[in-house]
C-alpha cells in the first residue's frame, strides 16, 4: 500500500507549534527525527497536497515542506513507535499495545487513539486533563464536547464522576471512544453520542462540569448554548487553543458571565476551566 510522508523543517522556536498543529491536523501522532525535521503521513496524493496548501497559510513562520511517497509500509500505525506510558497528574495513560496495559490500576487509562483525535500526546489534551484532575468532584456528571479517542470521558470516570457523555460529530471516533471504554471497564458508565454539541449537549444536560477540547472558535461558537448544558455554578473546561489565543478568549469568557477559575499551559497550548454563572 502506498502512503505519503510530509517532511517539514522550521526554526527550532516554532518546532513545537508546527507539530502541534500537525498533530491537530491529522489526528495523528507526529514523528520528530534528531536533526529536529517533524514526519506527518497521508493517506494519498489529494490528502498531502491539501495538508501542505493548509501548513503553508495556518503557519506563520518560515518552513520547507518535501512531500515523498514511501511504498509498503503500516504507516497508519508507524507513530506509535516511541509512544511509552505519559503520567498526568493522578493519571497515568498506556498505549493499548504496550505490556504495562495487561495490568492497569485504577488511574490508569489504555488508549488506542487509533484515527480519532486524543492520544494524550497534544498538549491541548493534556492541558484540558490537568484542569480536569484539579477540579472534577466524585459523583459529578460530565460532558465531554469533540470528544474523539473518549480519553477525556474516560478520564472523568477514573477521577471518581457518576457518568460522562461525549459528544462527538464523527462516527469512526466514536466506534473508537466505545472500545477505548470497553479497555478500561467503564462502559456502563459512559455513553458516546453522534451529532452537533451545539444540539445535543443542552438535550442531555444538565452537568456538573462540561469540557470542550476543540479550537478558539468553536468554543466561542458552543458558549452561548453551555449555560444549557451545565447546572448553576458548575465549571466548563475550555482547551484546543494556542497561548496567543487566551487573552482574546478569557475576554469572551468574562463577557459571557463566565468567572474564570484556573488556567493550564503545556507546550504552546492553553487550557481554561470557568465556573458559569449562577
Amino acid at each position: 500500500m502506498t502512503w505519503w510522508a510530509i517532511d517539514v523543517r522550521t526554526s527550532a522556536g516554532r518546532r513545537d507549534s508546527v507539530g502541534a498543529w500537525l498533530v491537530a491536523r491529522t489526528g495523528q501522532a507526529v514523528e520528530e527525527r534528531d536533526d529536529g525535521t517533524l514526519v506527518a503521513f497521508a493517506a494519498d496524493e489529494e490528502a498531502v497536497a491539501a495538508l501542505v496548501e493548509e501548513l503553508g497559510r495556518a503557519v506563520d513562520a518560515p518552513v520547507v515542506i518535501e512531500p515523498r511517497r514511501v511504498e509498503s509500509a503500516d504507516w497508519p500505525t508507524r507513530w506509535r513507535e516511541g509512544l511509552g506510558p505519559r503520567k498526568l497528574g493522578r493519571l497515568t495513560i498506556i498505549p493499548s499495545w504496550l505490556s504495562e496495559a495487561s495490568e492497569p490500576d485504577p488511574f490508569t487509562i489504555v488508549l488506542d487513539p487509533e484515527t480519532a483525535f486524543g492520544s494524550g500526546e497534544h498538549g491541548s489534551t493534556r492541558a484540558a486533563l490537568t484542569l480536569l484532575s484539579r477540579l472534577l468532584r466524585p459523583g459529578d456528571r460530565v460532558l465531554d464536547l469533540g470528544s474523539g479517542s473518549g480519553i477525556l470521558a474516560i478520564a472523568a470516570i477514573k477521577l471518581g464522576a457518576d457518568w460522562a457523555i461525549g459528544i462527538e460529530i464523527d462516527p469512526e471516533a466514536n466506534e473508537v471512544a466505545v472500545r477505548n471504554a470497553a479497555r478500561n471497564g467503564v462502559s456502563d458508565r459512559v455513553e458516546f453520542l453522534e451529532g452537533e454539541a451545539a444540539t445535543l449537549a443542552p438535550l442531555v444536560g444538565p452537568a456538573d462540569l462540561l469540557l470542550s477540547n476543540i479550537l478558539r472558535a468553536v468554543n466561542t461558537a458552543l458558549l452561548p448554548v453551555i449555560p444549557s448544558a451545565l447546572r448553576p455554578g458548575g465549571f466548563g473546561i475550555f482547551s484546543g487553543m494556542e497561548q496567543p489565543e487566551a487573552e482574546e478568549f478569557r475576554r469572551t469568557l468574562t463577557d459571557a458571565g463566565f468567572k474564570l477559575l484556573q488556567e493550564a499551559f503545556d507546550a504552546g497550548w492553553w487550557g481554561v476551566a470557568a465556573e458559569r454563572p449562577r
